[in-house]
């Protein structure tokens, strides 16, 4: 088992402490929630699509959403563990109607096209469904699939009429998703003009492919909001992401929420409760993407 599966499911349990049979039933909820919301508008301003992205290893089954009219920057978003779901695509569409072209792709495509986990799934109590988490997520962390896929989904974005490629593309991801922001700034320089990580795992290791290495490659400004509790974990990772940074010239910011439990910015994880940091942690992406793309 990676190091990455092995974080998101840190004793038995999904970012922000729910299982999954928790996080299934809140989705399915959020998504419902959702739906409702864009009923109460005569005319919605954006529109979402179900779409299908051609990559070097397959198809990866994804939502794109954007505003009805005109072309905008793209953004691309990588998912946290649980996968591409409703609260997923409730972060998807409101960047969307913030006026950007969102991709939220399936990262978990190569084993299974979403939604991956169903309501029966139960990582805590079923060995069978522990052994279903490794399977379907292993070829996701194998070495270097991750930037054929930005490099993929880039693409993808680019080839759309709803994407202004005069204007630089904005990548954010969340807990498992929040280190693959630094990797596809590092695939594509000269294409991402900002990042954004939120209670991101994983953002600094020992090993030579460790995210943080990659800042050299870097030319786009970069947000980290990490969790309190991450950070009493792991209070060194901050300081080692400011040293790669400073010493690469990248333009980062980097701060710890100290009121914010993991998985605090999803709508549909256990912290999220904490609605005063979720929208002050938006607010700092809004701004990013504003002045950077």
């Amino acid at each position: 088992m990676t190091d990455e599966a092995k974080r998101q499911n840190r004793d038995g349990k999904l970012p922000g402490g729910r299982s999954r049979r928790d996080f299934v039933a809140m989705s399915l909820a959020a998504g419902l929630a959702a739906v409702a919301g864009s009923a109460s508008n005569s005319e919605p301003s954006i529109t979402e699509s179900d779409v299908n992205v051609p990559t070097p290893d397959g198809i990866c089954d994804a939502v794109f959403i954007h505003p009805k009219m005109g072309s905008h920057p793209g953004v691309l978003i990588w998912h946290d563990s649980p996968g591409l779901r409703p609260a997923m695509r409730e972060l998807g569409r409101r960047i969307a109607g913030e006026g950007y072209s969102t991709l939220v792709p399936n990262l978990f495509y190569r084993a299974a096209r979403a939604p991956v986990f169903d309501a029966s799934f139960d990582y805590a109590n079923n060995p069978a469904d522990r052994e279903k988490y490794r399977r379907i997520t292993a070829p996701f962390f194998a070495p270097g699939a991750s930037e054929r896929d930005a490099v993929a989904y880039i693409a993808f974005l680019d080839a759309q009429r709803q994407v202004n490629k005069k204007k630089r593309i904005g990548t954010h991801g969340y807990c498992l998703g929040g280190p693959y922001v630094m990797r596809t700034a590092a695939a594509a320089p000269d294409r991402v003009g900002a990042g954004a990580s939120f209670h991101g795992g994983f953002l600094v290791t020992d090993k030579p492919s460790s995210p943080h290495l990659l800042a050299p490659k870097i030319k786009a400004r970069l947000y980290f909001a990490i969790a309190s509790d991450d950070d009493k974990r792991e209070p060194e990772v901050k300081n080692r992401l400011k040293e790669a940074f400073a010493a690469a010239h990248v333009r980062a910011e980097i701060e710890v929420y100290p009121n914010a439990l993991h998985g605090w910015c999803v709508p549909d994880s256990g912290a999220a409760d904490n609605r005063a940091d979720a929208e002050r942690a938006w607010s700092k992406l809004v701004a990013l993407y504003k002045q950077a793309l």
